[in-house]
């Protein structure tokens, strides 16, 4: 019993220092909730900075607003750079009264096949005797026909295109002019987002529309160089039949070298 007694005493003593050594301060040091609460503080303080970006971004907002609002009246003047568009073409002395309706024609896309025919050499029918032919020669005349054909539905659908262009250039100005005075106004409604963003969309439609006009013309422009390249090529290719036509008819008319074929060149 004294035994036990004493092994207590001891372990009484040797366990006080630790404790006092724990607990001296008042305060338990615990290694994971420290680097938490250090991770909490990196935290708040990130927190913090971004708080200070939105209101830099605010304040600098506002201040932009400000100013605008103070702006003076000559930012809000017209261009001194006027546009232009696409004017009517002048009318012509029509001495033999076929050049007015070609010049309307090109003014409005009106009838423009009718006035291109009056005021050009009128279209010939089929030849006489175009039947009796050889192939060879119903080929070219054929080819040739198709020339002036092709020719004369280009050059028509091209004045009908550059004629409707010219006549809508007038309404399409007024667009432009009323997003200039739109965009130019000291009227605060013409300067709220709502209003800024639908102008930008009339902008990218009056876009879209002028390049659809560009590309129309680009096409008549194309369709004209291959009527130009046909008649080209139908030449060539006429003159490489016309060599071989005559090759073959001299050979046919023309004696071989033979007793005969001397005489005949020689004779007189």
């Amino acid at each position: 019993m004294r035994s036990t007694l004493v092994f207590a005493t001891l372990a009484i003593l040797v366990a006080v220092p630790l404790a006092r050594a724990q607990f001296s301060s008042g305060i338990v040091y615990d290694p994971t909730q420290s680097a938490h609460a250090i991770e909490q503080i990196q935290q708040g303080q990130n927190i913090f900075t971004n708080s200070v970006k939105l209101a830099d971004n605010a304040i600098a907002t506002y201040n932009l607003a400000h100013e605008m609002s103070l702006a003076p009246q000559s930012l809000y003047q017209p261009f001194l750079s006027p546009s232009s568009y696409w004017m009517e073409l002048n009318q012509a002395a029509n001495t033999y009264g076929n050049s007015q309706p070609w010049t309307n024609s090109v003014n409005t896309g009106v009838g423009s096949s009718a006035s291109y025919q009056q005021a050009s050499i009128p279209r010939t029918g089929q030849i006489n005797g175009y039947g009796s032919l050889s192939t060879l020669g119903q080929q070219e005349i054929a080819a040739q026909g198709a020339t002036v054909d092709l020719d004369n539905s280009v050059t028509s659908s091209n004045m009908q295109t550059l004629g409707t262009i010219r006549a809508n250039a007038e309404k399409r100005q007024a667009d432009i002019n009323a997003l200039i005075s739109a965009s130019q106004s000291s009227d605060p409604v013409q300067h709220t987002e709502m209003a800024t963003l639908q102008r930008i969309n009339q902008a990218l439609i009056l876009l879209i529309q002028e390049q659809q006009e560009a590309n129309q013309i680009n096409q008549a422009y194309a369709l004209q160089q291959i009527v130009g390249q046909k008649v080209q090529q139908d030449n060539l290719k006429s003159l490489f039949q016309t060599g071989n036509s005559y090759q073959q008819d001299f050979n046919t008319v023309t004696p071989q070298q033979s007793t005969e074929g001397t005489e005949w060149a020689f004779h007189y």
